[in-house]
């Protein structure tokens, strides 16, 4: 996740996302020496249904090794490394939360991704990158924190080449308010902008974007993280490093439930 919002690594930074990342894995008897990409997959992924969702959503977009791809809003760097461990595609990242950043270096490196994936912090409304640098953004639970969702999508249509492809996967509003707090994206409701899914279209079309696929996915998640929180807890779950986000998923749940909140996965095109 990032945002537009200086106040937002605050918000997600714990002050020690390493050191903590760190603390579970070797608490679970992990030898740092011999991490592999896969066992950090419980931890990585900081959006709803985790790595389900980006898997389902690099599937999507029909990622191939040759691909400059961008994971705009990396977090941990999940998805960056993913992508460079399952296609060997070169990827950049960014992301606003420097202790966020810096875990992602550690563990890209740690992994022995570091060679293909380079992370550093930028703001997803003022990309670092010159215009058609990419073929695929990835943008997973960014723009819930984002104000100027024309500027975010505006600097995606940018930096994408002809062709590319921008895949989304976002809560959006749904037709029930209020909305309920806290939420994973935001603990409280001043740093959260969430629009419903008619305006999230309208926005990226205006961008320039072509909808390639527009899916509502949010009773099948719904049921899914209903699922995952009547399980016993994964002890490297995201609880590692992001506060009460044991309660902040309960309440993301009865949001979607009691049609507060939406699901959307998309696929966007930059036509040539």
């Amino acid at each position: 996740m990032t945002t537009d919002s200086p106040s937002i690594p605050n918000q997600y930074g714990t002050g020690n996302t390493r050191g903590r990342i760190q603390e579970a894995l070797i608490g679970q008897g992990i030898d740092l020496d011999s991490l592999t990409a896969d066992k950090l997959s419980p931890i990585e992924h900081f959006h709803t249904s985790g790595p389900l969702a980006t898997i389902s959503l690099i599937d999507l977009l029909n990622v191939k090794a040759e691909d400059r791809v961008l994971d705009a809003g990396t977090a941990v760097g999940g998805t960056a490394r993913y992508l460079a461990h399952k296609y060997g595609c070169k990827v950049a990242a960014i992301d606003l939360t420097p202790e966020y950043v810096d875990a992602a270096n550690w563990l890209n490196a740690l992994v022995g991704l570091d060679s293909l994936i380079e992370t550093r912090e930028g703001d997803v409304t003022d990309l670092p990158f010159a215009d058609e640098s990419f073929d695929i953004i990835v943008s997973q639970h960014v723009q819930m924190n984002v104000a100027d969702k024309a500027k975010l999508y505006s600097e995606a249509f940018r930096v994408l080449a002809p062709g590319g492809r921008l895949g989304l996967w976002d809560v959006t509003a749904g037709p029930v308010e209020p909305l309920l707090f806290p939420q994973p994206w935001a603990s409280e409701p001043q740093f959260s902008h969430v629009i419903s899914p008619d305006e999230l279209r309208e926005t990226v079309v205006a961008a320039g974007f072509e909808v390639e696929a527009w899916n509502d996915l949010t009773q099948s998640h719904a049921e899914f993280m209903a699922a995952l929180l009547a399980a016993p807890p994964n002890p490297l779950g995201l609880h590692v490093f992001v506060p009460d986000i044991g309660v902040k998923i309960r309440t993301l749940v009865k949001n979607l439930e009691e049609g507060r909140a939406k699901l959307i996965q998309a696929v966007l095109v930059k036509r040539g």
